[in-house]
Protein backbone atom coordinates (compact mmCIF):
# COMPACT_ATOMS: atom_id res chain seq x y z
CA UNK A 1 0.00 0.00 0.00
CA UNK A 2 1.40 3.49 -0.93
CA UNK A 3 1.63 6.48 1.72
CA UNK A 4 0.62 9.54 1.42
CA UNK A 5 2.33 12.57 3.49
CA UNK A 6 0.17 15.50 4.37
CA UNK A 7 1.39 19.02 4.99
CA UNK A 8 -1.08 20.82 6.69
CA UNK A 9 -0.84 24.96 6.60
CA UNK A 10 -3.42 26.27 8.30
CA UNK A 11 -4.20 29.81 7.57
CA UNK A 12 -7.74 30.09 9.38
CA UNK A 13 -8.09 28.85 12.84
CA UNK A 14 -11.69 27.87 14.02
CA UNK A 15 -13.37 25.15 16.24
CA UNK A 16 -15.22 23.58 13.84
CA UNK A 17 -12.20 22.74 11.61
CA UNK A 18 -11.25 19.38 11.06
CA UNK A 19 -8.00 18.20 13.11
CA UNK A 20 -4.90 16.96 11.34
CA UNK A 21 -5.38 13.62 11.50
CA UNK A 22 -8.93 13.93 10.21
CA UNK A 23 -7.65 15.65 7.21
CA UNK A 24 -4.77 13.66 6.47
CA UNK A 25 -6.97 10.50 6.60
CA UNK A 26 -9.18 11.74 4.33
CA UNK A 27 -6.73 12.79 2.02
CA UNK A 28 -4.91 9.26 2.36
CA UNK A 29 -8.05 7.84 1.71
CA UNK A 30 -8.64 9.47 -2.11
CA UNK A 31 -5.47 8.64 -2.63
CA UNK A 32 -5.22 5.73 -5.81
CA UNK A 33 -2.20 5.79 -6.91
CA UNK A 34 0.33 2.65 -5.94
CA UNK A 35 3.05 4.58 -5.26
CA UNK A 36 4.19 7.09 -2.38
CA UNK A 37 3.72 10.99 -2.28
CA UNK A 38 3.00 14.24 -0.59
CA UNK A 39 0.87 16.69 -0.69
CA UNK A 40 0.14 20.19 0.84
CA UNK A 41 -2.95 21.17 2.47
CA UNK A 42 -3.82 24.35 3.18
CA UNK A 43 -6.52 26.01 4.82
CA UNK A 44 -7.34 29.86 3.71
CA UNK A 45 -9.75 32.77 4.17
CA UNK A 46 -11.86 33.81 1.84
CA UNK A 47 -9.16 36.96 0.12
CA UNK A 48 -6.88 34.23 -0.13
CA UNK A 49 -9.03 31.58 -2.27
CA UNK A 50 -10.23 34.71 -4.17
CA UNK A 51 -6.67 35.82 -5.25
CA UNK A 52 -5.60 32.31 -6.18
CA UNK A 53 -9.21 31.76 -8.03
CA UNK A 54 -8.47 34.66 -9.93
CA UNK A 55 -4.76 34.14 -10.97
CA UNK A 56 -5.53 30.68 -12.17
CA UNK A 57 -8.75 29.94 -12.84
CA UNK A 58 -9.68 33.53 -14.01
CA UNK A 59 -13.08 33.88 -12.13
CA UNK A 60 -13.88 35.79 -9.33
CA UNK A 61 -14.78 35.23 -5.84
CA UNK A 62 -13.57 32.53 -3.34
CA UNK A 63 -14.19 28.62 -4.04
CA UNK A 64 -14.74 25.60 -2.11
CA UNK A 65 -11.36 24.19 -2.78
CA UNK A 66 -8.78 24.66 -5.33
CA UNK A 67 -6.54 21.72 -6.77
CA UNK A 68 -2.52 22.27 -8.33
CA UNK A 69 -1.17 19.09 -9.38
CA UNK A 70 2.55 19.24 -9.23
CA UNK A 71 4.40 19.17 -13.02
CA UNK A 72 7.85 18.42 -12.65
CA UNK A 73 10.68 19.64 -14.81
CA UNK A 74 11.84 17.40 -17.64
CA UNK A 75 13.95 15.01 -15.97
CA UNK A 76 12.97 15.76 -12.20
CA UNK A 77 11.36 12.96 -10.22
CA UNK A 78 10.33 13.84 -6.85
CA UNK A 79 7.06 12.44 -5.40
CA UNK A 80 4.78 15.23 -5.21
CA UNK A 81 1.28 14.80 -5.95
CA UNK A 82 0.52 18.98 -5.45
CA UNK A 83 -1.49 21.56 -3.19
CA UNK A 84 -5.19 21.69 -1.75
CA UNK A 85 -6.30 24.62 -0.66
CA UNK A 86 -9.53 24.58 0.95
CA UNK A 87 -11.30 27.57 1.78
CA UNK A 88 -12.57 27.56 5.21
CA UNK A 89 -15.47 29.89 5.29
CA UNK A 90 -16.67 29.08 1.80
CA UNK A 91 -16.91 25.05 3.04
CA UNK A 92 -18.76 26.46 6.08
CA UNK A 93 -20.71 28.07 4.30
CA UNK A 94 -21.97 25.78 1.79
CA UNK A 95 -22.63 23.06 4.22
CA UNK A 96 -25.36 25.70 6.39
CA UNK A 97 -26.69 26.38 2.32
CA UNK A 98 -26.75 23.03 1.22
CA UNK A 99 -27.97 21.55 5.05
CA UNK A 100 -25.10 19.09 5.13
CA UNK A 101 -23.44 18.18 8.06
CA UNK A 102 -20.13 19.95 8.30
CA UNK A 103 -17.88 17.13 8.91
CA UNK A 104 -19.49 15.46 6.13
CA UNK A 105 -18.77 18.63 3.60
CA UNK A 106 -14.99 18.82 4.75
CA UNK A 107 -14.39 15.01 4.12
CA UNK A 108 -16.24 15.60 0.55
CA UNK A 109 -13.98 18.44 -0.50
CA UNK A 110 -10.56 17.26 0.84
CA UNK A 111 -11.39 13.95 -1.43
CA UNK A 112 -13.02 15.78 -4.60
CA UNK A 113 -9.57 17.56 -4.17
CA UNK A 114 -7.35 14.85 -4.05
CA UNK A 115 -9.32 13.08 -7.24
CA UNK A 116 -8.44 16.28 -9.07
CA UNK A 117 -4.94 16.01 -8.20
CA UNK A 118 -4.69 12.74 -9.53
CA UNK A 119 -6.39 13.52 -13.13
CA UNK A 120 -10.30 12.98 -12.18
CA UNK A 121 -12.15 15.76 -13.41
CA UNK A 122 -15.72 16.87 -14.05
CA UNK A 123 -15.61 18.74 -16.98
CA UNK A 124 -17.89 16.64 -19.18
CA UNK A 125 -21.14 14.54 -18.27
CA UNK A 126 -18.73 10.94 -18.44
CA UNK A 127 -15.69 12.19 -16.40
CA UNK A 128 -17.94 14.01 -14.09
CA UNK A 129 -20.10 10.56 -13.42
CA UNK A 130 -16.98 8.36 -12.75
CA UNK A 131 -15.07 11.09 -10.24
CA UNK A 132 -18.96 11.60 -8.34
CA UNK A 133 -19.18 7.55 -8.80
CA UNK A 134 -15.81 7.61 -6.67
CA UNK A 135 -16.30 10.12 -4.25
CA UNK A 136 -19.61 8.60 -3.33
CA UNK A 137 -17.87 5.46 -2.76
CA UNK A 138 -15.03 6.88 -0.52
CA UNK A 139 -17.41 8.47 1.93
CA UNK A 140 -20.21 5.74 1.87
CA UNK A 141 -16.85 4.61 3.26
CA UNK A 142 -16.73 6.95 5.60
CA UNK A 143 -19.97 6.73 6.51
CA UNK A 144 -21.46 9.29 4.78
CA UNK A 145 -24.35 9.68 2.79
CA UNK A 146 -23.81 10.69 -1.58
CA UNK A 147 -22.85 14.64 -1.17
CA UNK A 148 -24.88 15.32 -5.04
CA UNK A 149 -28.23 13.31 -3.59
CA UNK A 150 -29.86 16.98 -2.82
CA UNK A 151 -27.37 19.36 -4.57
CA UNK A 152 -28.46 20.33 -7.86
CA UNK A 153 -25.34 22.87 -8.55
CA UNK A 154 -21.49 21.66 -9.68
CA UNK A 155 -18.87 21.82 -7.00
CA UNK A 156 -16.86 24.53 -7.61
CA UNK A 157 -12.97 23.05 -8.19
Amino acid sequence: MSELIVDIQRVVAGADIPGDEQLQSWAAMAWRQDYDSEVTLRLVDSDESAELNTEYRHKSGPTNVLSFPFEAPAGITVPLAGDLVICVPVVEREAREQDKALHAHWAHMVIHGMLHLQGYDHLNDADADVMETLEIQLLAGLGFGNPYATEDMEQDS
